[in-house]
């Protein structure tokens, strides 16, 4: 497939997801998809594998995260390889806290297929959203300041 078949493809992909259209979403990935998100400590973490990770994936993500803006601001590519850049927000449902993500998705696409899908993510932005406890641990730099006032 051409270029620019793939970047139509991963387009698709995040408009069946936005729109919520299971069946058109399988249908543009791969039975081996390989989704992975970096990070513990929040709800989406993880390596997400085939149709029912992706659907596992998806349906945590809309009992967990509510994201109030998804921005697909630019498509690069090159071969088989699309790079996605964008921005999103939201809150996590149990905290209540709020998150802002800028975001890249490093996406393969072979034979008309989404084959794999890396997310590089404010780890550390949805982390803090996701935390339930609101007086985090202090770092070993405060505990050690902490020690020399006292």
């Amino acid at each position: 497939m051409s270029t620019q078949e793939n970047v139509q493809t991963v387009k698709d992909f995040f408009a069946a997801i936005g729109s919520g259209d299971r069946e058109g979403l399988l249908a543009l990935v791969a039975e081996d998809i390989e989704w992975i998100i970096p990070g513990q400590d929040w709800p989406l973490a993880g390596t997400h594998r085939g149709h029912a990770g992706l659907t596992d994936l998806l349906r945590t993500a809309s009992e967990k995260v509510e994201t109030s803006l998804m921005e697909r601001r630019e498509f690069v590519a090159q071969g088989d390889r699309v790079l996605v850049v964008g921005f999103a927000k939201g809150r996590i449902k149990a905290t209540n806290r709020t998150w802002e993500d800028n975001w890249v998705f490093a996406i393969t696409v072979r034979n008309g297929k989404l084959t794999s899908i890396r997310e590089y993510v404010d780890t550390q932005a949805l982390v803090r959203a996701s935390k339930t406890d609101t007086n985090p641990t202090p770092s070993p730099i405060d505990t050690g300041a902490a020690q020399r006032a006292s």
